[in-house]
C-alpha cells in the first residue's frame, strides 16, 4: 500500500514537472530595427520560433555593433551578416561562422544621382565624383572599377551625412535601396535617380543568418529550427506586415508606418526576396555557383586570395532541408 502511495505521488510530481525549457537564442541585427528586418519580427510575433522550442531575443544593431565580434566572443548565438563580405572576411581572418540562409538575394546596395539627363546607367558615372565611404572601397568598389571602369581618382568621402548630395546637383553617392533614396525625397523635395548594383550584376547576397560552426556542430536542430521559422516568418511578413511591423516599432520608435512601408513596397517591386535562388528554391536560399561567382570576382579584384577555400564561408544544408519541409 505504501509502495503504491509512493509511485502515485510521483506520478503526480512528475505531471507537474514544467515542460522542458525553450531553448533561449541572442540574435543580432545589423541596425536598428526595420522593414529590413521584418520577417524575423514577424516570427517572433506570430509564435514561429516558439513552435520549435526556441525563445528568440531579437537585439538590436548599430553604428558601433560588431555583430561577427559579438558571435565569436560568444556574446550572441546567431547574428545577422549584412553582405557576401562578411562571411568570406570570416574565412579569411579564421573565425569558424557560416552563412546558413540569405534572405536577400540581392544586395541592397544602390548609387543615387539627382535627377540629371546625362546619367542614365552607372556606366556613365565613369570620371564622375561619387561619394562612398571608407568601407566600400574594399567592398563593391573593386567591382565597380573592374566593371565599368571606375577609378579612385572619382572618390569622395560619404560621412552617411546627406546634406552635402542634396546641395550638389552634380553629386553621386552610394545608399541602400530601402533609405537614402527615401530620405532624399522627403528631405529635398526631389525624386533622385537610382541604380541597384544587383541589376547590373553585382552578385552579393545580404541579409543572411550567420551562425557559429560550434552551433552547428552541436545542435542542428536549434539551427534548423530557426532557418524554418524565419523563412515562414518572411513569407507572412511579405504577405501582411502588421505584427512584425509592431514590433518594429516598440524596438525602434522612429520608424514609422510610411517608412516601413515604402522600405516593403521596394523589397517586392525589386524581388529583393523571391528572385535568383530565392525563386528557384524558395525564400531565403543560396548556391554554390553564386558563392563562387562573387568570390572569383572579388579574388580576381585582390581582396580575397587565390586559392582561399571560400565555401567555409557558409553551410547549404539548413536552407536546403527547409526547402523540402515545404513543398
Amino acid at each position: 500500500m505504501l509502495r503504491r502511495v509512493f509511485l502515485t505521488l510521483a506520478l503526480v510530481a512528475a505531471a507537474l514537472q514544467p515542460a522542458s525549457a525553450a531553448t533561449t537564442i541572442r540574435f543580432v541585427t545589423d541596425w536598428k530595427a526595420q522593414a529590413e528586418h521584418g520577417g524575423f519580427y514577424q516570427a517572433v510575433a506570430d509564435g514561429l520560433y516558439a513552435q520549435r522550442g526556441l525563445d528568440v531575443k531579437i537585439i538590436q544593431g548599430g553604428p558601433n555593433v560588431n555583430v561577427p565580434q559579438l558571435l565569436g566572443g560568444g556574446a550572441a548565438d546567431f547574428g545577422m551578416g549584412s553582405n557576401s563580405f562578411i562571411p568570406l572576411n570570416m574565412v579569411k581572418a579564421g573565425v569558424p561562422i557560416k552563412a546558413v540562409m540569405a534572405i536577400f538575394q540581392k544586395d541592397p546596395q544602390v548609387l543615387i544621382s539627382h535627377p540629371r539627363r546625362d546619367l542614365n546607367s552607372i556606366a556613365d558615372m565613369r570620371g564622375k565624383p561619387v561619394l562612398i565611404s571608407a568601407a566600400t572601397i574594399t567592398a563593391f568598389w573593386p567591382w565597380l572599377k573592374a566593371r565599368f571602369g571606375f577609378s579612385d581618382k572619382q572618390i569622395r568621402k560619404y560621412t552617411h551625412n546627406l546634406a552635402p548630395f542634396i546641395r550638389d546637383p552634380n553629386a553621386i553617392q552610394e545608399g541602400y535601396l530601402t533609405s537614402e533614396p527615401y530620405t532624399i525625397e522627403k528631405q529635398a523635395g526631389f525624386k533622385p535617380k537610382v541604380f541597384l548594383l544587383a541589376d547590373y550584376g553585382y552578385p552579393g547576397y545580404a541579409n543572411m543568418v550567420l551562425a557559429p560552426q560550434k552551433r552547428i556542430d552541436t545542435d542542428r536542430k536549434t539551427v534548423q529550427g530557426f532557418v524554418d521559422a524565419t523563412r515562414l516568418g518572411w513569407q507572412r511578413y511579405l504577405d501582411n506586415p502588421a505584427k512584425g511591423n509592431a514590433l518594429i516599432k516598440r524596438d525602434n520608435p522612429d520608424m514609422t508606418d510610411a517608412i516601413l512601408k515604402q522600405a516593403l513596397d521596394k523589397m517586392k517591386a525589386h524581388k529583393m526576396l523571391t528572385s535568383g535562388d530565392g525563386f528557384a528554391f524558395g525564400l531565403g536560399s543560396m548556391t554554390d555557383e553564386q558563392w563562387k561567382r562573387f568570390y572569383d570576382m572579388m579574388s580576381a579584384q585582390g581582396i580575397y586570395p587565390k586559392g582561399m577555400n571560400y565555401k567555409k564561408a557558409y553551410d547549404l544544408t539548413f536552407v536546403r532541408a527547409t526547402f523540402q519541409n515545404f513543398q
